[in-house]
């Protein structure tokens, strides 16, 4: 015979399995997410240290919170757009990030001092499969049929300020030469710092100094001292 008690322990038994069975599911789905949770790295780039970020970090925020992306680590960066990408900090950032992570960034030409050289990045962070969006004009680069379209007009606009610089430079050239300036490299040695020691050196070195010594004393290598005399076909024999 099955009373009341029964019949509620049956359920109340039912009851902890089936809270089990869902602590477990949400368990293995946070641990799945957790597995492929994405890197977000905000950089910020400004030329002088007295510009203020704290705008342009609150935007990037906004933007992570809104799409849930996670976390967002900042990289700030203060240095000129005129050096390469190469030798600054988005350049590790761009060698950290991988599949399917994410670089935010106030706006594009904070990546580069010209359109060719943003294209240059994002051409990189493309073939990693890295998804970049820029605050200031909303575009998103994360191979999605509108981001294609905008590389394409990307690609257009490198293009031509690629022919506008070969323009410009061949012009330059063309007006230099008409006024008769001579072009290249000038034959014979060229400056050098050593230039306006040469006495000095020379002196030092027939006096049986060591060139080591020399060098350490006008601030150059050894092997730049041997061509600066090798070039100015100096005289530096010792005195008897």
């Amino acid at each position: 015979m099955i009373n009341n008690k029964s019949v509620l322990s049956v359920f109340i038994l039912l009851g902890v399995k089936t809270d089990e069975k869902k602590e477990g599911v949400m368990r293995k789905k946070a641990i799945k997410q957790q597995g492929t949770q994405v890197k977000v790295v905000g950089y910020l780039r400004v030329s002088t240290i007295t510009q203020d970020l704290e705008k342009n970090k609150t935007d990037i925020l906004t933007y992570a919170n809104d799409n849930k992306l996670g976390n967002v680590e900042f990289v700030e960066e203060v240095v000129s757009g005129k050096v390469s990408w190469k030798v600054r900090k988005i350049k590790e950032v761009i060698d950290s990030l991988g599949k399917n992570d994410w670089l935010i960034v106030a706006e594009l030409s904070r990546l580069g001092r010209s359109m060719l050289e943003i294209m240059e990045i994002i051409g990189e962070a493309k073939r990693k499969e890295i998804n970049i969006h820029a605050i200031k004009n909303n575009w998103t680069l994360n191979g999605s049929i509108e981001s294609k379209i905008l590389l394409m007009v990307f690609s257009m606009a490198s293009e031509i300020e690629r022919d506008l610089i070969s323009a410009r430079t061949t012009e330059a050239l063309r007006v230099r030469k008409a006024a008769g300036v001579q072009l290249g490299r000038p034959k014979g040695p060229g400056k050098s710092k050593l230039d306006q020691h040469q006495d000095e050196i020379v002196a030092l070195l027939r006096d049986g100094v060591p060139k080591t010594r020399v060098a350490k004393k006008y601030g150059t290598s050894v092997v730049n001292l041997y061509n600066w005399i090798s070039k100015n076909r100096l005289d530096i024999g010792v005195r008897g």
